[in-house]
């Protein structure tokens, strides 16, 4: 808890602590969920996405709900890119999950 502003470095720095730096400029890329078959999909088909963009980033899958509340995300599944959500409440095609991407500017 970051009360009065203390302990919001530290918060920060867990965050971003991230799968690892690329030349693209994504460091992480990671899919919220519960561990429902919707959140599975999207799961598989933004690792499908990476994948055939030739892209050398990890695809993260986070179920802790903390976690997942630490992002702000209102509603599941989502996608973050490098810590910010892009994608929330949706089960993208990975199709759908490349053009994010692009559209992010990666």
């Amino acid at each position: 808890m970051a009360l009065f502003g203390f302990g919001k470095k530290k918060e920060a720095a867990k965050r971003s602590a991230c799968c690892g730096a690329s030349a693209d400029g994504i460091r992480c890329i990671r899919v919220l969920g519960a561990g429902c078959r919707s959140c599975r999909e999207l799961y598989e088909n933004t690792k499908a996405a990476v994948q055939s963009m030739g892209l050398s980033v990890d695809v993260e899958y986070i179920t802790d709900m903390q976690k997942i509340m630490s992002y702000g995300a209102m509603s599941m599944p989502a996608v973050v890119v490098n810590d910010r959500v892009a994608s929330m409440g949706k089960v993208l095609k990975a199709s759908e999950v490349e053009a994010l991407l692009h559209r992010l500017g990666f």
